[in-house]
């Protein structure tokens, strides 16, 4: 049986970490037929814009694609990529597991915590009035007149829709995660104690949803400052935790750095019947074409890929592989050496020739 998969290189690292995860899922012996597509800065070049519709097409039709880093400017420029891709393709949930490799430098020893975050709505809906704009100020004069409220005028303002329908489907597919993978219990995660309206209704539908696992898997909520505190203190008392959006890519971050930084932490974004996977790192462009980045994230969501395609065995077979190079330390980048100017440091090209060689040696 052979899959055809979008992939979509990226760039900065993109490319590097991309090719890297190609050719380990390759070696997994899985057949792939890969359907390359650009988006990002090369793509305004060639197309004129960040997101060509021939990308959308072509996830719409393959239904499994995986992505490296594009570059998002702050502040100004073009809006990001990955939540186009995301609100476009209703990609709801974006699961991001977090678990410790030996080998990997961390201040933890048992850590396996998964963040599942909710991926259209929110603050990332993008729903903003620039400052000093003539709809802005209507908007400020609206506000005011319908909640009392005073705010500035030379604000700009952003919506924060939190819907029953997203709130409901993404704390679902946490607990339905939870019991397909034999975990114990979800954490909803909220700041309803401020925002009573808003993050109020994402608990409320939380606690209705966990009523019909009542007896299968164990559910709490907390609030999200609270929350970190917890995770960085005692983060062995957490499993599945379900978010809202901008908590989620806060708290996701956060646990990341807990099990040793970004350059391990994989990511996926899954909707009804279709999935994308990328690294949660960002594209690094200072270090493009020096082939010295880390590409085990890229190839930790290849192995979420195979998992999410059925191939359970290539995954897991993937994932020991990566383990195992990162244990031994040997033929590992810069950042997974105990000493980060360690010139024995290899490339992220060697690093992934050395996953192969595991893979084929195993």
């Amino acid at each position: 049986m052979s899959y055809k998969v979008t992939i979509i290189p990226g760039d900065g690292i993109g490319k590097e970490v991309s090719l890297a995860a190609r050719r380990c899922i390759d070696a997994t012996g899985v057949k792939i037929i890969w359907d390359e597509q650009i988006a990002g800065k090369e793509a305004i070049v060639k197309f004129g814009t960040v997101l060509p519709r021939q990308v959308l097409e072509s996830i719409r039709k393959n239904k499994i694609a995986i992505k490296g880093p594009i570059t998002t400017p702050v502040g100004k420029g073009f809006r990001s990529v990955n939540v186009q891709l995301r609100i476009s393709l209703d990609l709801y949930a974006c699961l991001r597991p977090c678990k410790l490799y030996k080998g990997v430098k961390t201040r933890y020893e048992n850590l396996d915590l998964v963040v599942v975050r909710e991926n259209t709505e929110d603050l990332y809906a993008g729903i903003e009035f620039a400052e000093g704009q003539v709809k802005t100020k209507e908007m400020i004069e609206y506000i005011e007149k319908m909640s009392g409220a005073g705010i500035r005028q030379d604000s700009a303002i952003g919506i924060k829709p939190i819907s029953i329908t997203a709130s409901r489907r993404i704390v679902k597919f946490a607990f339905d995660f939870a019991v397909k993978n034999n975990r114990k219990k979800v954490t909803a995660v909220h700041k309803a104690n401020i925002m009573k309206e808003t993050d109020g209704l994402f608990l409320k539908v939380a606690r209705e949803v966990a009523q019909e696992y009542s007896g299968k898997i164990e559910f709490e909520d907390r609030i999200v400052d609270n929350m970190c505190m917890q995770l960085v203190q005692k983060p062995e008392l957490y499993d599945v935790m379900v978010l809202p959006n901008l908590y989620g890519d806060i708290l996701s971050d956060l646990c990341s750095g807990l099990a040793g930084g970004l350059g391990i932490a994989p990511g996926a974004n899954i909707g009804d019947d279709m999935a994308l996977f990328e690294p949660i790192h960002g594209s690094a462009p200072k270090y493009t074409g020096l082939n010295k980045v880390n590409p085990a994230a890229m190839i930790l969501s290849g192995v979420l890929m195979l998992r999410h395609m059925g191939e359970a065995d290539a995954a897991d077979r993937l994932e020991k592989a990566i383990a195992q190079v990162m244990e031994e330390g040997k033929y590992v980048t810069y950042d997974l050496k105990p000493d980060r100017n360690d010139p024995s440091a290899v490339g992220t090209s060697q690093m992934a020739d050395a996953v192969i060689a595991r893979l084929r040696s195993n």
